[in-house]
């Protein structure tokens, strides 16, 4: 069962960005952060960084 997205500040590391995905989607975090590293590393760039921050900025106004 999948719940809105929305930041997960108690089990945030930086934001809460992987975390609310993660509770969201039913993934387990640690699956959502490795594989957020292991985009930014491989196919993102900095791209994903902005992307991370964009996501977390947007989550936390509303």
């Amino acid at each position: 069962m999948s719940v809105p997205y929305a930041l997960d500040k108690a089990n945030a590391k930086i934001m809460g960005v992987c975390a609310g995905f993660a509770r969201s989607s039913g993934i387990d975090v640690m699956i959502v952060r490795i594989a957020l590293v292991l985009a930014t590393i491989f196919a993102l760039g900095p791209v994903a960084v902005l992307i991370y921050l964009l996501v977390g900025w947007i989550a936390s106004e509303g």
